[in-house]
């Protein structure tokens, strides 16, 4: 008999501090439950909007200090604190909660720029009000279109150089269902509504223009007619699943780490320790890990499409829009479950089951191997299959679907993808041919009559604070140049070198790939190996890109963490978000690009990485109408960080 392991654990379940606690845990439902009391009881007849409850991080030190000391009886783990971001009155407060004490011990309102995420409740009420709104409900009879097939969406609106502060909004724009479910691929093109999310008021209304609406013939993808003529297969493990999770922690292998859910980052990697057999002990790779954006601007410049210029994360959430994860499908059969908690608008605690599931992947490639026939005599044939463990999440932000996965390799690597798939976004069109196109502004590809295809980026970036074997730790390039040389050495004419350069403040590691080639390794300076190497991980980048917008533009200035897709700062706690605290409406005037102007030292120092990635999309008709899966990614590698090849005595799985 096989026995098919199917486990869904909660992400949140703390039966006590001694049982499953650690101080980096997500917060639990009955926390989010004691939030949402605690806010009542202080504010009892105030009117909170949650947009944002999560775990206020305790500070590092603390946290490490209790991971060394969690298995003596005397150890004391740090406070549990909760950090909200409310409105109330037109006026936006950073609340702290201890949840030891029940108490409010901070909450001030902040008066910079910006807005903090958008809740879901008020997007669908917003969504709504164009259906009783007269100048839309004439403006849907005059395209001759039937009111109870349109379906809204709202959009943020970004920031565009006014001076005044702009109110809280978000554009309304529309689609027809009427013969599909696909109604992405039949925008109602030409009307935008400006919606005042304060006063929950029409507040802006605009039509300018008509042209015909997609049809609705070529856009189902929820019926299949072909058969794929492969056959089935299954990934099973008779003997049940190799790692192991307690609370939140996952073993698996040499590696130990930590998972948590967050509204806004979606999975967090922490507290990630790989076991050298020579040394006999775990040794710290990273401390925390996660998407801090995705940066999305469209290069469409109409009326109706240029402030489409989106931050994901800092606008709705990529935690947020976190969707259940269907086994068989976006998970292999061998994959266990976890669920993730937030707070609805009113502070009601919502559940996202299944939100994350972890499994070990074996796709047939290979570890190591070799095979010698220059023995007389022998043949030598040693092989490792490659086997690892993935840790997944998926988030559907709109039309899009992004697929993130940490891959934990037994060599001691760390992978992520990053897989983009789901809907364009369409522009209707009355083109129905390309040879119809005369000039630039149809701002994109003809990918079915009347449907334009947006150009548009996505920037991808990554908060990585590497502990390489502790927190102490510098970054270091290694450039490759080609030197030329002496007749007198060699016939050859040159080779290449390898240029050391150790950056000493934030301004020396601002790097943008692809200028040359280049070796980008986190170093611990204090631990060598028994070479005299200092031992560190290496970023492996695959396919980068950066901004192709002027820095002068607006959506490049929310976006300026984009200009190098590799930064290096001090550790700082509260900087976690590349575009700042608020991201909706910002200026650019907090963020990664601003923090950096400090220009700090981070030479032996804790530091930490930060990686954009990116790719410029340029619709094509195989998009149309759902996009096979885009995928790019990096690797953090060790690089001398063992003395020989971790994996080389590492016996085979069992057939």
């Amino acid at each position: 008999m096989i026995i098919i392991f199917l486990l869904s654990l909660s992400l949140s379940a703390i039966a006590s501090p001694q049982q499953n606690y650690h101080p980096l845990n997500s917060l639990s439902l009955p926390e989010l439950q004691r939030v949402q009391t605690i806010l009542k009881a202080q504010n009892p007849h105030k009117n909170l909007s949650l947009h944002y409850v999560g775990l206020d991080e305790p500070d590092k030190p603390l946290v490490l200090s209790w991971l060394s000391t969690r298995s003596s009886s005397s150890s004391t783990p740090p406070p549990r604190l909760a950090y909200i971001i409310a409105r109330d009155d037109g006026r936006t407060h950073e609340i702290t909660i201890d949840l030891s004490t029940d108490s409010i011990i901070s909450n001030t309102v902040y008066h910079g720029h910006g807005y903090p995420i958008l809740s879901t409740q008020e997007q669908d009420i917003a969504s709504r009000l164009p259906q009783t709104y007269a100048p839309f409900i004439a403006s849907i009879a005059k395209r001759g279109l039937k009111l109870e097939e349109v379906l809204c969406e709202s959009f943020t609106a970004g920031w565009f150089g006014e001076t005044r502060e702009s109110k809280r909004v978000v554009k309304v724009m529309c689609y027809y269902l009427d013969g599909t479910l696909n109604f992405f691929m039949r925008p109602i093109e030409g009307i935008v509504v400006t919606v005042d999310l304060d006063v929950m008021k029409i507040v802006g209304y605009l039509d300018r223009m008509m042209v015909p609406v997609p049809k609705a013939e070529g856009t189902d993808y929820t019926k299949p007619l072909y058969d794929s003529h492969i056959n089935g297969f299954r990934m099973i493990q008779p003997e049940g699943p190799s790692f192991s999770i307690d609370g939140q922690e996952v073993r698996w292998a040499d590696w130990k780490f930590h998972v948590s859910f967050d509204m806004r980052a979606g999975v967090i990697i922490s507290s990630a320790s790989v076991y050298d057999h020579e040394k006999g002990e775990h040794r710290s790779v990273m401390y925390r890990g996660f998407v801090s954006e995705i940066f999305v601007p469209y290069m469409d410049l109409s009326e109706g499409w240029y402030f489409k210029t989106f931050l994901d994360s800092g606008e709705y959430g990529f935690g947020l829009y976190g969707i259940e994860l269907e086994p068989l499908r976006d998970c292999p059969e061998n994959a266990e479950y976890m669920d993730g908690y937030f707070s609805n608008q009113d502070g009601t605690p919502g559940k996202q089951k299944n939100v994350i599931c972890i499994f070990e992947r074996y796709a047939g490639n290979v570890m190591w191997r070799h095979t010698e026939t220059g023995i007389v005599g022998e043949q030598i044939r040693e092989v490792r299959p490659e086997v690892s463990l993935v840790v997944r999440m998926v988030s559907a932000l709109g039309n899009y679907d992004y697929i993130i996965d940490w891959e934990f390799k037994q060599t001691g690597s760390i992978e992520v993808n990053v897989g983009l798939t789901g809907m364009l976004a369409v522009r209707g069109s009355a083109y129905t041919h390309t040879d119809q196109i005369q000039n630039t502004e149809a701002y994109g590809s003809l990918l079915a009559e009347n449907t334009i295809g947006s150009r548009h980026d996505h920037f991808v970036s990554f908060y990585l604070d590497l502990d390489v074997d502790g927190y102490t730790n510098s970054f270091v390039k290694n450039t490759l140049k080609t030197t030329r040389a002496s007749e007198k050495v060699s016939p050859r004419k040159s080779y290449w070198t390898v240029v050391r350069e150790t950056a000493e403040k934030e301004s020396d590691a601002r790097i943008q790939l692809g200028s040359s080639a280049a070796e980008l390794v986190v170093v611990n300076p204090s631990k060598k190996t028994k070479m005299g190497n200092e031992v560190g991980y290496r970023l492996i980048p695959r396919s980068p890109a950066g901004p192709l917008l002027s820095d002068d533009d607006y959506p490049q200035i929310r976006g300026a963490f984009t200009k190098y897709n590799v930064w290096v700062t001090p550790y700082n706690k509260t900087e976690k978000w590349v575009d700042g605290q608020f991201a909706d409406q910002n200026r650019g005037d907090d963020g990664l690009a601003a923090w950096s102007l400090k220009n700090r030292k981070i030479e032996k120092k804790d530091i930490v990485l930060w990686y954009t990635m990116g790719f410029h999309h340029v619709p094509c008709q195989e998009d149309f109408p759902v996009m096979p899966t885009l995928t790019s990614g990096f690797e953090l590698r060790p690089t001398n960080f063992f003395d020989y090849n971790p994996v080389l005595k590492i016996k085979p799985p069992k057939q």
